[in-house]
Parts: structure tokens; C-alpha cells; sequence
């Protein structure tokens, strides 16, 4: 394949698994709209317009990756993830994807399933099942977060990268003569790539914020870290 963009463009899916996806997309969407409505409140609401409004910027500027021929941008799975949560953040997502289709022509419309599926759902949950492990070891300083920013906003690029190997090998119309272990090599190499400078990206957004209104970022709110058991009384004995 020519290009390796994760904005898949009409017709590189067949119909009818576009149309499943667009399916699963709208479902897991309405679910988000339910769960995230217990989430916000005066803090959360102005919160989510302004990431929507900062991925949608950001995603307007490429960098190379010299090395495949092609360039990356920000999806913002991480970046949403940490800041306003999973359920707000892949609503985030995905009204920047859906008004890049409509208006810029980036991805077609007739694959806004496939690519809402792929980097608002698998890129913000994966993002976000990573900062909540995380986070639970490492230390709650900018540094930390810097570091769990990184990590997931890597991981959570790559694993958007096999969703749409996984739904090409369901309806991709182009025969690869059974070279998808190829396809999904090529994809997974490119986007880890991709991955570092989202990485580093979202690592100095969310540090920065961290410093300044750590009460802004929804994973330090939302995620307790863990705590040692408490000590049990010995039974008997001198008191």
C-alpha cells in the first residue's frame, strides 16, 4: 500500500465491513455519551472543548518519519485519556475525526466507522487501561505522569495501527496475496515511529498542565494510587 495513514479513505474498505463498523462505532459512542455524562461538571465540560480543540490543532501539523516515507500527527487517544477520561476523551476524538472528514476531506465518510473504531475507541482505551497501571507504580509527580504520558500515547498509537490491519484483513479491497503478517509488520513499525513523537507530544502537554492545574488532569483526580495494607493487630502478647 501506497500510503500507511491511519485516516482510512473511501474505498479502501469494502462496504459492508465499513457499515459494521460504523455500527460499533455509533454504539460505542452512545455508551460513552452515558458514562461520561456522571463525569462532567464545571470543571470537565470547558476541559474537554479545549483538548478537542488542541488535538484538532495539533493534528493539522505532520512530522517525516524519514525512514518509511511518510509522516505522522497526533491522534490524541493518550492525550484525551489522561485529561478528561476515556469516556469524554474518545467523544473528543471523535468529533475531530468527524469534522476532518466532513470538512477537510481527511478520511472519507463512508469510513468514519472504521476510523472513529480505530483511533477514538482502541487508541483511548488502550491509552487508558496502560495510564491506570501505570500510575499505580510509578510516582505522582510531572515527572511520572511525563513518563506514563509517553508510554500510553506509544502503545496507544500502534494499537490503532492493527485495528485497521485487522479490518482490512475483514474487507480490504486490495488483494496483499496473503501477506497480512506483512502488512501488520509494516504497520506496527511506521506507527511506533509515529508513536514516539505523539509520545513526546503528549508527555510535555500533560507535564506541563500537571505543574501548573494539577487538578485539570482527570487521571490524578480519578485514579487512586494504591495503598499498603493495613498492618493487622497481633493477637495476644504483651501490649
Amino acid at each position: 500500500m501506497e500510503t500507511l495513514a491511519m485516516h482510512i479513505s473511501n474505498g479502501i474498505i469494502n462496504g459492508p465491513v465499513a457499515g459494521i463498523f460504523a455500527a460499533v462505532a455509533l454504539a460505542a459512542l452512545t455508551f460513552c455519551v452515558l458514562r461520561g455524562r456522571r463525569d462532567l461538571d464545571d470543571r470537565l465540560a470547558p476541559m474537554a472543548g479545549l483538548v478537542a480543540a488542541f488535538i484538532f490543532a495539533v493534528q493539522m501539523l505532520n512530522f517525516p518519519i524519514f525512514t518509511a516515507g511518510v509522516s505522522g500527527h497526533l491522534l490524541g487517544g493518550a492525550l484525551a485519556a489522561l485529561l478528561v477520561g476515556p469516556w469524554v476523551g474518545a467523544l473528543c476524538v471523535s468529533v475531530v475525526l468527524i469534522v476532518q472528514a466532513l470538512v477537510f476531506g481527511d478520511g472519507g465518510v463512508a469510513m468514519l466507522g472504521l476510523n472513529i473504531t480505530n483511533m477514538a475507541l482502541l487508541g483511548t482505551a488502550a491509552a487508558y487501561l496502560l495510564i491506570a497501571g501505570l500510575l499505580r507504580v510509578l510516582p505522582r509527580t510531572p515527572t511520572g505522569l511525563a513518563v506514563t504520558a509517553f508510554v500510553s500515547a506509544l502503545v496507544s498509537v500502534v494499537v490503532a495501527s492493527q485495528g485497521f490491519v485487522v479490518q482490512y484483513w475483514l474487507g480490504g479491497t486490495t488483494d496483499l496475496g496473503g501477506n497480512l503478517t506483512g502488512l501488520a509488520g509494516t504497520m506496527a513499525g511506521v506507527h511506533l515511529l509515529i508513536g514516539i513523537g505523539e509520545g513526546l507530544i503528549t508527555a510535555t502537554t500533560v507535564a506541563t498542565v500537571a505543574k501548573v492545574r494539577p487538578d485539570l488532569v482527570y487521571a490524578l483526580r480519578a485514579l487512586k494510587p494504591a495503598t499498603a495494607p493495613a498492618p493487622v493487630p497481633a493477637v495476644g502478647g504483651a501490649r
